[in-house]
């Protein structure tokens, strides 16, 4: 295959996966605020777009370049190479969060894509780095598990401190608003982490730069919140637990805390990991007969399962492309 056309199929497939992970991770930024009534969905989505391009245009580049070269080293391998990984791994990536999200479940898009290129570095030889991928899999495990902890204190801190300090007749309005700004700061640290999970190996594979990279991710991101965001907003917002709304300020900025530290360091973890981890925290505080554990079930499963599907997807492709194309 010419490698302008190539190019435009990467092209293609990194704004398919922007649009799917816009579907699929609105959510984790004010679904919250919908479930507890605070916002309607329409203004939830409108400030979702607004802080989620910031986020990306603004420090999605730390994410970036590990995606990009940090899993295998794209940009030390032949173009022709480099651009069939990128194509195969981001339809991989993509194939199953749009299956995810019909489902209307809140799966990583971050373990979908790092399971995908690591799957297509096997299938084409490149080395892949090991070390990094168990460094990454280490903070997969401590995302939800700090934002529960995190939700749970915020919400203990915020519950004693907010009624002792605020007369009661300002307490809705007031916690409402912080309600809402917590929430843009949720989209803006998503938009920082996950904006790599559609162009790290757009980047990588040297088609465009990092800066135009993240602007070109970032608008795909966006259409895909305006298109089909709803969906997995409800899940979100309703299903795992009935939030009041000083539980939602708990979880909103707990999640936004956990999700930044890692976006600095440059490490693509999963922002529905990191909500849902908040969610829990705070619901544990009224008890835990308030957790719905079947959906919380059935999310762990689809965690789990992410990266070995995107994985195996991304592997069986390109496998079967080298059969009938000399790569």
């Amino acid at each position: 295959m010419e490698i302008p056309i190539l190019i435009g199929l990467v092209l293609l497939m990194g704004a398919a996966v922007g649009w799917s992970i816009g579907a699929n991770d609105a959510a984790n930024s004010l679904g919250t605020a919908v479930g507890s009534k605070v916002l309607t969905l329409r203004q939830a989505i409108v400030l979702i777009v607004i802080f989620g391009f910031l986020g990306a245009i603004l420090q999605g580049q730390y994410v970036t370049k590990t995606i990009g070269n940090g899993i295998i080293p794209l940009n030390q391998l032949g173009k022709n190479v480099a651009l069939y990984v990128a194509l195969v791994a981001s339809f991989a990536a993509c194939a199953w969060v749009v299956l995810a999200t019909y489902w209307k479940m809140p799966i990583s898009t971050s373990h979908s894509i790092v399971g995908a290129v690591a799957g297509a570095g096997l299938a084409v030889q490149a080395p892949v780095k090991w070390l990094m991928l168990k460094d990454i899999f280490v903070c997969w495990i401590f995302t939800p598990l700090g934002a529960a902890v995190l939700g749970y204190l915020f919400f203990r801190l915020l519950q004693n401190s907010l009624y002792r300090i605020i007369p009661r007749k300002y307490l809705k309005p007031i916690i409402s608003t912080l309600i809402i700004l917590s929430g843009c700061y949720v989209a803006f640290t998503w938009g920082a982490n996950d904006v790599a999970n559609a162009v790290g190996v757009i980047s990588g594979s040297g088609v465009l730069s990092s800066k135009m990279c993240v602007v070109f991710g970032g608008i795909a991101i966006v259409i895909g919140i305006i298109t089909w965001g709803y969906k997995v907003i409800e899940t979100i917002g309703t299903e795992i637990t009935r939030l009041m709304p000083i539980m939602a300020l708990s979880a909103q900025l707990a999640s936004s805390v956990n999700v930044q530290i890692y976006t600095l360091f440059g490490i693509p973890v999963s922002t529905s990991h990191s909500i849902v981890g908040a969610i829990v925290g705070v619901g544990m505080v009224r008890g835990i007969r308030v957790l719905n554990f079947r959906i919380m079930k059935d999310m762990i499963l689809c965690w789990l399962a992410t990266p070995f599907i995107s994985g195996l997807i991304s592997y069986i492709t390109l496998s079967v492309i080298k059969l009938f194309i000399k790569i």
